[in-house]
């Protein structure tokens, strides 16, 4: 059910506040996963001295634990807000995620962002669960977690919803703060905000890599790639934008990979930011790919924070 004039309007203010805490450009990462909790709380220092507001964390199969992950980062930063993109809501029951956002926003007030999403097939099967109609399933996943029992204080647990396709993405409007699309290319900005309406937040995530050299960039990207071009959410979206079949094969066209992943220097990257932005994006979250894992991209987003902050 879509929610009174009244409320809506109340959830709008509040989509309004957290597009002005996160700031129009914050930071995408999964590869402080791969390091040590100490270099990531280096990295988060970082983060801080650059500029950046707000830094986006994945949850996948092999990945530290959303929760634990985001109170770590939390507990090592001074202002930085983190934002999960997203928890995966097979990965714990409704009322386990709704008391898991309390405590963290309890904790921390107006610096944790909770971002749920209905991850896909493969991986669900992969947990030993069903996958279930995606948009179904999250309407009654947010059922149960506004119906969570909680002894703790009472706290308001703002949280978006990862969205694609235009169910999904009115119910992020309806239901949450707004949408947290992934894997995109400017026009589903477009797309997005027309679904969501006004009110609601879009924080977008753009992939980027930092190098002038066609070749080596997408390669790169094409390796981001490849594993999303083999789940059905990802290119069914794709195709509803107009994307061929050949577009999608072999890693991506380059087409496609320029859409989806934007290289060149650092100005190159905040022009992607800015046509997000254009099209109606509150917030964008950028992704830096390199190929050596064994330290954050530190240098790389020193670089897009003089352009974009």
């Amino acid at each position: 059910m879509s929610a009174s004039p009244g409320l809506a309007g109340i959830a709008h203010e509040k989509a309004r506040g957290w597009a002005r805490r996160l700031g129009a450009v914050g930071v995408w990462t999964i590869d402080l996963d791969r390091l040590p909790v100490a270099a990531a709380r280096a990295y988060l220092r970082a983060l801080e001295s650059l500029g950046f507001g707000a830094l986006w964390i994945g949850e996948g199969l092999g990945s530290r634990e959303a929760f634990a992950n985001a109170g770590v980062l939390l507990a090592a930063s001074q202002q930085l807000i983190i934002a999960t993109g997203i928890a995966n809501i097979w990965a714990r029951d409704a009322i386990a995620m709704a008391n898991g956002a309390r405590t963290l926003v309890d904790a921390y007030p107006d610096r944790f962002l909770l971002g749920i999403g209905v991850s896909h097939a493969p991986t669900v099967k992969m947990r030993g669960q069903r996958y279930g109609r995606p948009v179904d399933h999250m309407r009654g996943y947010l059922d149960a977690m506004d119906a969570a029992p909680y002894v703790g204080p009472k706290v308001d647990a703002p949280r978006v919803l990862a969205a694609l396709g235009p169910q999904m993405l009115r119910l992020a409007g309806e239901r949450a703060l707004g949408a947290h699309p992934y894997f995109v290319p400017v026009e589903h900005t477009t797309v997005a905000r027309r679904e969501l309406g006004e009110g609601p937040l879009l924080a977008v995530e753009q992939a980027a890599v930092l190098s002038e050299d066609s070749a080596t960039a997408r390669a790169t990207a094409r390796r981001h790639m490849k594993r999303y071009l083999d789940l059905d959410n990802y290119t069914r979206n794709l195709r509803r934008l107009g994307w061929s079949d050949a577009d999608l094969a072999n890693g991506g066209s380059d087409k496609l990979v320029d859409a989806i992943v934007a290289w060149g220097d650092a100005g190159a990257i905040k022009s992607r930011v800015v046509e997000h932005r254009r099209r109606g994006a509150d917030h964008v979250c950028v992704q830096v790919l390199r190929t050596d894992l064994s330290a954050p991209p530190t240098r790389e987003l020193e670089a897009v924070a003089k352009v974009v902050l």
